[in-house]
């Protein structure tokens, strides 16, 4: 087998896995990896979740898929459990964080034009941000090496800098129909903004009629310590979309909204021929039992602060090489003052599995279920890791002082 007929889209790394358990991961040469990358935060329950799994198998022996021309109990059922556990009144089923955020742009649009104001179509965004890879979601996201190449960008998105509350309403006119942003940038580096900020948003959003968008693609289902991330900050947006975690490692996408925001999404205005099918919703149902479990979030919670202070260690003890601690919950990220691809690629020959992300950030999103024990033998693959990267430093900014 080779990767020769694989669009070469992706700039893999030369390692496939087998099999995994919990946090680790065991390549097909039978090494193991602990893994807090978490197939990008995908995999909130770790690798084989015995209830996630066994969702999945026996609903795939009775029906996988049956289209939204009918009911799905599966459906209702996780739509049900959702909303109760968060501000919103309706769920839209789909496949990805992508396509889920593109429902929620349709959703503000609509919005504004069944009340009278088709005029409103434009929304505010942040720079650092990431929405998806769908034309749309890119020009959400405005990342110019993104939308190189693919033509005229799609037109109703104004970028203002992240935590800005000024430039926000500087942009907002009378064409703008909402504000889109991420509780916490993840792909822009495991960027924290203030309560203030948001709240500030949401504020700005009863004012001018607008409706407030979460982008909880990355951060909702527990990675911070709440279900969703904003729950933390005491702010509510009008539509709010999730993935990632939200099927326990099976492809879940969805977006949430408040009765009134998704008034005009009447039958035909909105679609998904695989959505919300019922294998999807068995895997999102066993995920949401484990995460309602009393006392899950509170131990994310704990051991997330134990990760955050050992971190912080880390940047103490190597200031040539870590600049900063950067994250809430199990959405952590150090800021490096080594290209973070060094760091990535140091922390790989060790046996740990991160990922990078913008403004030179290394971040570590382990599965909700990691033990503190395997909290400390990361903590020993980063140490090593960043002893070598320290010892290869030195001399090169001696020579360069020289």
């Amino acid at each position: 087998m080779s990767t020769a007929h694989l669009l070469p889209a992706f700039a893999r790394v030369d390692l496939a896995f087998d099999h995994g358990e919990g946090a680790w991961l065991t390549a097909t040469n039978g090494e193991r990896y602990l893994d807090f990358t978490s197939g990008v935060a995908v995999n909130a329950l770790g690798h084989a979740h015995p209830k996630v799994a066994d969702a999945i198998a026996r609903q795939a022996h009775k029906a996988i898929h049956v289209s939204n021309l009918f009911r799905v109990p599966e459906q209702e059922q996780l739509a049900d459990r959702l909303c109760a556990a968060s501000f919103a009144d309706y769920v839209f089923f789909c496949n990805s964080g992508a396509e889920a955020m593109e429902g929620a742009i349709k959703t503000a649009r609509k919005f504004q034009a069944v009340n009278g104001h088709p005029e409103r179509y434009r929304i505010v965004t942040f720079e650092g941000a990431f929405h998806g890879r769908t034309l749309a979601t890119l020009a959400a996201g405005g990342q110019k090496k993104y939308l190189e190449g693919f033509g005229p960008v799609v037109e109703g998105f104004d970028q203002v800098p992240f935590g800005d509350l000024e430039a926000v309403k500087k942009v907002i006119g009378p064409e703008t129909a909402a504000i889109l942003v991420e509780p916490i940038q993840g792909e822009g580096g495991v960027r924290v903004p203030a309560n203030m900020f948001l709240q500030g948003l949401r504020a700005l959003c009863d004012q001018q009629g607008l409706l407030l968008i979460f982008d909880e693609v990355q951060t909702g289902m527990g990675r911070t310590g709440e279900l969703f991330a904003h729950q933390r900050t005491g702010v509510e947006p009008d539509i709010m979309a999730v993935a990632k975690a939200l099927g326990g490692g099976f492809p879940v996408g969805a977006f949430l909204s408040t009765k009134e925001a998704g008034e005009g999404m009447t039958p035909g205005t909105h679609g998904s021929t695989f959505g919300g099918n019922p294998l999807a919703m068995a895997a999102g149902n066993a995920t949401l039992d484990v995460m309602l479990e009393p006392g899950f979030l509170d131990r994310v919670k704990r051991i997330g602060l134990l990760f955050k202070q050992r971190l912080a260690e880390i940047k103490d003890r190597f200031p040539s090489v870590v600049a900063e601690v950067r994250g809430e919950g199990l959405l952590l990220g150090l800021r490096c003052l080594v290209p973070n691809s060094q760091l990535v690629d140091a922390l790989r020959e060790e046996h740990l599995l991160v990922v990078a992300a913008g403004d030179n950030v290394v971040r570590l999103v382990p599965p909700l279920i990691v033990s503190e024990t395997e909290v400390g033998e990361a903590m020993g693959m980063l140490e090593r890791a960043c002893t070598r990267l320290a010892r290869a430093e030195t001399p090169a900014k001696r020579g360069a002082v020289g």
